[in-house]
């Protein structure tokens, strides 16, 4: 699991310590608002939650809207009286002091993490906003497994610089798939995983760098089935035997198109509704024709740094979310006024 993937992972549970803020008066006489009754108004229950609504606001704009704090607090002003988050609203600086004190593992947690990693870094910044997000038992655990979390951060800030200008050269050379014109200025590469979800959205995109771009930059597809996956493997290597037969891109969208059903007998049925030659097609998987192909396509990530799919390159920079189709253009865009300004 890289870096990313752990630290959302953290986020999942929520703060239970964090209602301790309701510490200011919840008691056991309170009670949800009951249905209105003869000589009360209907606008009454509104009126008794008002207060509460606005304390939990007000702590939520402190602590963030989407931090496990907000949530916990909008869950423990539902079991406060109308009067206690009314007094909980006259001494706000208390609950903002003790709501420091409670996410103070975090707070320490972020500095020690950008203090190791660098504090003009990306991944700085990203522990930063994710910092927010984080309960506080998790900070706690993480502050409890420093080293290993400092060297997986450190891992993702390398995997954030530009690549080595050989290694940049290496991707887009050799039995490459793709697209564009191979003395293109401008060369995108994406490692993909036919059984990643994610890398069915970055397929649209490749699309529109197709339609968009064809012309004008080369792009190239290198195959980087993970072991979590079974079935990435044999699809990745019935992808490149589609490809001998001029059939990658149909095959490739038929993948994505498909890709809960990428067993054997599954490809077998595409190459045989795409019209390839099936008995060459099947010899290619039984003897494992393309599968030193599959593995130069991994290695050549390892190299890069890559650690998940889909990773896109754009002339060896790495582009944040390869399936943000605005974002990849905008990249591209920039690629391509860099080569022809510079």
């Amino acid at each position: 699991m890289n870096s990313e993937h752990y630290l959302q992972s953290l986020r999942v549970t929520a703060a239970s310590a964090l209602l301790a803020l309701a510490a200011l008066g919840c008691n056991s006489s309170s009670k949800a608002p009951s249905s209105p009754t003869a000589g009360t108004s209907k606008s009454t229950p509104h009126a008794e939650l008002e207060p509460c609504v606005d304390y939990a606001q007000k702590i939520c704009e402190k602590s963030g809207p989407e931090s496990p704090t907000c949530a916990s607090f909008k869950t423990a002003t539902q079991l406060l009286s109308a009067e206690t988050c009314r007094t909980g609203l006259r001494d706000l600086p208390h609950s903002f002091g003790q709501l420091a004190a409670v996410r103070r593992p975090c707070d320490n947690l972020v500095k020690n993490l950008c203090e190791a990693i660098g504090s003009n870094t990306k991944t700085c910044d990203f522990v930063k906003s994710q910092g927010k997000l984080f309960p506080v038992e998790h900070c706690e655990m993480m502050q409890q497994q420093l080293p290993q979390v400092i060297s997986d951060l450190k891992k993702r800030e390398a995997a954030n610089q530009p690549l080595a200008a050989e290694v940049t050269t290496a991707l887009a050379q050799g039995s490459v798939v793709g697209f564009g014109p191979s003395d293109a200025k401008v060369k995108v590469v994406e490692f993909a995983d036919f059984e990643c979800p994610f890398c069915s959205r970055a397929a649209d995109v490749v699309q529109t760098i197709r339609t968009k771009y064809a012309d004008r930059v080369q792009f190239v597809f290198r195959q980087f089935p993970l072991a979590m996956h079974p079935d990435a493997q044999l699809a990745a290597q019935a992808a490149l035997a589609a490809n001998a037969q001029g059939k990658f891109w149909e095959f490739h969208d038929r993948l994505f198109q498909n890709q809960r059903t990428l067993g054997r007998a599954s490809l077998d049925e595409y190459a045989k509704q795409l019209q390839l030659d099936t008995a060459e097609f099947k010899r290619s998987l039984d003897e494992k024709k393309f599968a030193a192909q599959v593995e130069s396509d991994m290695k050549l990530g390892e190299r890069a740094n890559v650690q998940g799919t889909p990773t896109l390159f754009i002339n060896g920079k790495r582009v944040d979310n390869p399936s943000d189709a605005a974002e990849v253009e905008a990249a591209i865009e920039g690629a391509l006024h860099s080569v022809t300004s510079g």
